[in-house]
């Protein structure tokens, strides 16, 4: 019977699961090379170079010996030997890939005067390079409660010029309900994954001719997309933003000056050659916007100073994690910039947060939290350049101020701010679990120096202004994978391409009343169709349900003689109610007034 873990050893208990799971994976291909297998939320993961490719059938044979070798309870066993002792091992193993992380160790050693030794494991027949901890033994593992999920590719050492492995993916609990909980989270999640519905819905695709992580939208994935467009330019232009366009490319001069060709160039296109200057596909319109702040000296009464962009943006997301609309090359944000004095920088923030709470609210999003990212000054890759630490820890507190006085929860995470200020980030559990970030502001002292950007105060003074970055809805393809798998697709009926559906039981003796329908409908601004296919009804009703159509109405003879029509309304299957077209209207046209 195995031992019941806690919590805290949780990650213990996945790691050494991923050493089980590495032992079967020996005893079924003893010529197998071994990577990394470290555990991951909730689960594990190890990757292999083997003789032959996976098939999904495999996992299920792994799965089988993963038990018995639980059931043999091998201990863990550690030991430590020496850096020759351990190139000697495992060349006669001709385990490669463990040889170039000893030599990375010997490296590492060697410049921090450590002792010249590494730790190993051993399980029954596999030995492992490996620090641990671990369990006691293999039978402390439940083996009820683990479970391999799938196979994928991955780059040793996650770079593409190296040879790509097989990657097994596994998940372990302590208790088979934990797993089974977890199994039927991840069923949930895969119906309602916005790629498998953007296709079932014809909202979005992508292309292998067009190129990967580049979207299509497709009419209906467009109509909702320009919806929230439409929401956030009418919400922002109410508050006081002003809307402007920047072109999608601009001269490497702009990043040198904005930091981001020092920062941020891995994560941009590769210069494009112009007249013999070098131009960058734009990945961000921040620098963009503080060219058009320049564009006239301003003062202390035009602040703040509020711009807003819709603009397209390029980003170079590696192949490996190109997730949909979540992650693609191309996309628009929904974003802002503020130019502010510091006396105004509190009420700013206040200001957005009742903003987000807004949109938030129309868009029945919940129990998302704020979390106030720091930096971490100790990461010198990303924050090492700072040279005013004392302005950042003002920034921080001016965003910090601003969460206690909208009496608004919060965390603080180290290391998460921008590489130029802290930020307050919108955080939220996705569908799979995960903790996602869809939302963010940011406090900004660092470029208005860098751009030397001014306003003249009330003394006639020069002054640098405060610059917060804002993005309510972070990019508009985000936010749209956000709702599409929130709401598995059933959009709220004032988001929905198609409301309606008129349904005429035989197109021949009751279409021209269906049309009929169609027009007063349309005529209020309602947005309907009818399906006069040459399907049966019944078939045409499952259709309307399967795109998640809100509104369901079926006309014949009694509805066509009372001027009536007969609502299936969605998620209320099996309820219908008949009601004369204007009350319909009016019923609808409420709805879609509150943003129900």
């Amino acid at each position: 019977m195995p031992t019941k873990t806690n919590h805290g050893n949780l990650e213990i208990l996945r790691h050494s699961t991923a050493h089980v799971l590495a032992t079967a994976v020996l005893e079924m291909f003893p010529e197998a090379k071994f990577g990394i297998g470290p555990a991951i939320e909730n689960g594990f993961y190890y990757d292999f170079e083997l003789p032959r490719t996976l098939i999904p059938e495999d996992l299920a044979i792994l799965e089988e010996k993963m038990r018995a070798i639980i059931k043999t309870n091998y201990p863990f066993e550690r030991a430590e030997i020496s850096v020759e002792e351990a190139r000697k091992d495992f060349e006669k193993l001709g385990q490669d890939y463990k040889l170039e992380l000893i030599e990375d160790i010997a490296k590492n050693q060697l410049t921090n005067k450590q002792f010249n030794h590494l730790t190993i494991y051993k399980s029954g027949p596999f030995v492992d390079l490996c620090s641990g901890p671990h369990l006691e033994s293999t039978g402390e593992i439940n083996y009820k409660a683990l479970k391999l999920t799938k196979i994928s590719g991955a780059y040793w050492r996650g770079d593409e010029k190296n040879k790509q492995l097989q990657r097994i993916y596994g998940v372990a609990f302590e208790t088979k309900k934990e797993l089974d909980e977890y199994l039927k989270m991840l069923e949930e999640a895969e119906k309602r994954d916005h790629r498998k519905l953007g296709q079932e819905l014809e909202l979005f695709m992508f292309s292998e001719e067009i190129g990967k992580g580049l979207p299509l939208w497709l009419p209906k994935g467009a109509f909702i997309r320009k919806k929230l467009e439409d929401y956030m330019y009418e919400l922002e232009r109410q508050n006081g933003y002003n809307f402007v366009y920047t072109p999608v490319l601009a001269n490497e001069k702009l990043y040198n000056k904005s930091g981001h060709l020092a920062h941020y160039k891995e994560d941009m296109y590769n210069p494009i050659d112009i007249e013999g200057e070098k131009y960058y596909l734009k990945p961000m319109n921040c620098p963009h916007h503080h060219i058009i702040y320049k564009n006239k000296m301003m003062s202390y009464r035009d602040l703040p100073v509020r711009f807003s962009d819709f603009s397209p943006l390029h980003r170079f997301e590696r192949s490996g994690v190109l997730t949909g609309l979540i992650r693609a090359r191309c996309f628009s944000q929904n974003d802002s910039h503020i130019y502010c004095a510091q006396e105004q920088i509190k009420d700013e923030l206040k200001n957005i947060l009742d903003l987000f709470k807004k949109v938030y609210a129309d868009f029945n999003i919940k129990n998302y939290w704020f979390r106030l990212s720091l930096p971490d000054f100790n990461n010198t890759e990303k924050f090492g350049d700072i040279e005013n630490k004392e302005i950042w820890k003002k920034s921080a507190e001016f965003a910090r101020q601003a969460l206690i006085e909208s009496k608004e929860k919060f965390i603080e995470a180290e290391g998460e701010a921008a590489f130029y200020g802290p930020k307050i980030d919108v955080q939220i559990k996705n569908v799979h679990g995960k903790e996602d970030t869809i939302a963010t502001m940011q406090v900004d002292f660092y470029m208005p120096e860098r751009f030397n950007l001014e306003f003249i105060n009330s003394e006639g003074k020069k002054e640098r202004p405060v610059i917060i970055h804002k993005a309510i809805m972070g990019s508009f393809d985000r936010f749209f994978a956000f709702l599409v798998e929130q709401t598995a697709g059933a959009f709220p009926v004032w988001l929905s391409p198609v409301q309606a559906v008129i349904i005429p039981i035989s197109e021949e003796k009751f279409g021209k009343y269906a049309n009929f329908v169609e027009t007063r409908l349309i005529a209020s601004d309602i947005r309907a169709t009818v399906d006069n296919s040459k399907e049966s009804l019944g078939k045409r009703i499952r259709e309307a349900e399967k795109q998640k159509i809100p509104y369901i109405l079926v006309v014949g003879e009694k509805e066509e003689k009372e001027n009536t029509v007969a609502i299936r309304q969605r998620g209320k299957e099996g309820e219908q109610e008949t009601l004369k077209i204007k009350e319909f209207i009016e019923k609808i046209k409420k709805e879609i007034h509150e943003k129900k």
